[in-house]
């Protein structure tokens, strides 16, 4: 580990000492000041509440996106709660788990586990969870700064998930952990790249949806699960939530089986509206048309 990555480790572990609701406090102030900025993200995040609440008026429009510029920033400084605390003690802000019986009853039907988990609530923690149930692979796009891995890796410690590249030989992996009956996780509203998505409704609006999803469990007969970490109100920690798949999902028809795809992660989103990713430009790219073109 790099000498400055070193110290952005202890720097984790002290600050990690701080209460959960300190850290959610600061957070929800650095949302709420990057409204009042009115950068990207605020603009980005309104775009994306415009879309998804269309029958809001002015008022309750502003007073939505306030409330999600905050959500927004505790994701942010929970994290130093979450990495700082290490795995094993963060398990302890689990407060509750709804929907165990579900994953317990996929696991034993030994055809293999997909856990969908949108970028909605505290998708760290949900990883550490799952982790401490059985082994898991993830798949994943490697960070821009390479020597954060090692960072991650000590902050997850035995907790921390078989990493499976994006890319061909790792997509392959995931076919043989299914095969073996295990559990991989997978971003189901990760916008995926030119060639490798199909157009289907999210929220009403045609948003570019990832078809390995749909094709893994066709595929190989595995269940789907999704699955988010809720954020508790004032600090009280999270509560841990496991969906069934919509039906359709393993559709031969890619169109329908990303439709549903879709709805199973609006359903999640349903549960925990302000505490999805909102800034995330989910319905732009690859012929689509663009609402965070800026006009003057």
């Amino acid at each position: 580990m790099r000498p400055d990555i070193y110290l952005l480790y202890l720097l984790l572990r002290l600050f990690g000492l701080l209460p959960l609701r300190l850290l959610h406090a600061v957070g929800a102030g650095m949302g709420r000041l990057a409204l009042w900025w009115h950068g990207g993200t605020a603009r980005d995040t309104a775009v994306n509440l415009a879309i998804a609440r269309p029958e809001l008026d002015g008022s309750a429009h502003v007073a939505l996106l306030r409330e999600a510029m905050a959500e927004g920033g505790k994701s942010i400084t929970e994290i130093i709660k979450v990495w700082g605390a290490g795995a094993t003690r963060a398990l302890d802000l689990v407060r509750e788990v709804r929907g165990a019986e579900l994953l317990d009853a996929a696991r034993a039907a030994g055809k293999g586990v997909i856990i969908a988990a949108p970028h909605l609530g505290c998708w760290e923690l949900l990883n550490y969870w799952l982790c401490s149930r059985m082994p898991m692979a993830i798949l994943y796009r490697p960070p821009r700064l390479a020597a954060i891995e090692p960072l991650l890796r000590r902050v997850r410690g035995a907790l921390a998930p078989e990493q499976v590249r994006a890319e061909g030989a790792g997509v392959r992996t995931l076919y043989k952990r299914l095969a073996a009956g295990g559990t991989i996780g997978i971003l189901p509203d990760q916008k995926p790249r030119e060639g490798e998505g199909e157009p289907a409704p999210f929220f009403g609006r045609d948003a570019l949806t990832m078809v390995l999803l749909p094709r893994l469990a066709a595929r190989t007969g595995a269940a789907v699960l999704f699955a988010f970490a809720e954020r508790l109100p004032r600090g009280k920690g999270f509560r841990i939530h496991l969906l069934p798949a919509p039906e359709g999902l393993d559709d031969a028809d890619p169109q329908r089986a990303c439709a549903a795809l879709n709805r199973g992660v609006e359903a999640c989103v349903a549960r925990a509206f302000v505490q999805y990713q909102w800034h995330y430009r989910r319905w732009s790219g690859h012929g689509l048309p663009n609402p965070y073109r800026r006009t003057r």
